[in-house]
């Protein structure tokens, strides 16, 4: 391999089935094109079937379009199942889709929608599939976070998870981002007995995409100023998802992002992620709370199924 990791060091993924959420637009397009031009069969699971398939006809290769509204409950349990219908087994779940500083919402569900999408919409995919990646040796789930969950007002505020007594968007996107560090960290830790599948981290920088549109109107005015001398287009902030979810050398746990100053930019590389997303305390309360409130039960959990698998 060459000594900065690129497009070109991507395994061949022919055979493999990559799940990619919010794959219609920025590091998720970035993400489901790099993995079908290296062979691999992507599902592109996103809200708008339409720009859905737009988003695939864009690409070369093996593409289909799954509907999937992480703020709905009953959409990720209907997602989940159609996907059990069509594919036997799934190789890679990329934890992509989010939303970034909306004023104040709720998903259908009731949750912060930060909070409920970014969080608790993945968490609650990612359990009703697992059973479709356990099997699966070198399968991975890879949930992509932000630099935002080292910022100072990101903390798990567990007295009032939807921000109910007041709202600060950038505080709520800095929890749901550390919720799923907090989160892919926990997922490890309950999968390393089996060993086949592995859960990994990855955050793109500060990448240049849509993900911005709610940003203060000051941000969004001297951006596209601003932006080319910061950041990196979503191509390079796609990277690191897609060498945590190809490179043989990954190990369940790590976290990827940019190498370059402050982590803004750069080439995918192993990186570190605050004290209080590697909090072991924190990550099981958190499990336990997102269970309660979604309903969903990951299987590694339950004894039958891991007596199947082995």
């Amino acid at each position: 391999m060459s000594e900065k990791w690129t497009e070109r060091d991507i395994p061949d993924q022919k055979g493999r089935v990559a799940v990619v959420t919010g794959a219609n637009t920025g590091l998720g397009f970035e993400t489901a094109r790099a993995l079908a031009e290296h062979g691999a069969t992507v599902v592109l699971a996103v809200r708008d079937v339409e720009k859905g398939k737009k988003a695939a006809a864009r690409i070369s290769g093996d593409l289909t379009v799954q509907a999937l509204d992480l703020t709905s409950l009953e959409s990720i349990r209907d997602a989940a199942a159609e996907l059990h219908t069509r594919h036997a087994s799934i190789d890679l779940l990329i934890n992509n889709a989010g939303v970034m500083y909306p004023p104040k919402q709720t998903t259908r569900d009731g949750f912060e929608l930060q909070f409920g999408t970014n969080h608790l919409g993945h968490f609650a995919f990612t359990g009703l599939l697992l059973d479709l990646l356990l099997p699966v040796p070198g399968s991975r789930v890879v949930t992509v976070s932000s630099l935002a969950h080292r910022l100072g007002g990101a903390a798990i505020h567990f007295d009032d998870l939807q921000w109910d007594r007041s709202y600060d968007r950038a505080a709520a996107y800095g929890q749901s981002k550390l919720a799923n560090l907090l989160f892919a960290y926990e997922l490890q830790r309950r999968l390393a007995p089996q060993g086949t599948t592995i859960s990994v981290a990855a955050h793109p920088g500060l990448a240049n995409t849509e993900l911005l549109r709610n940003a203060p109107a000051a941000f969004r005015l001297i951006g596209p100023i601003v932006a080319p001398l910061i950041s990196q287009d979503a191509a390079m902030g796609a990277l690191p998802t897609v060498r945590a979810a190809t490179d043989p050398a990954v190990l369940g746990g790590q976290y990827y992002g940019p190498d370059g100053r402050g982590e803004r930019r750069g080439d995918p590389h192993l990186v570190a992620s605050s004290p209080q997303a590697q909090n072991g305390t924190i990550q099981q309360r958190l499990w336990t709370v997102s269970e309660d409130l979604t309903g969903v039960k990951f299987p590694e959990t339950q004894p039958e199924l891991m007596e199947q698998i082995k």
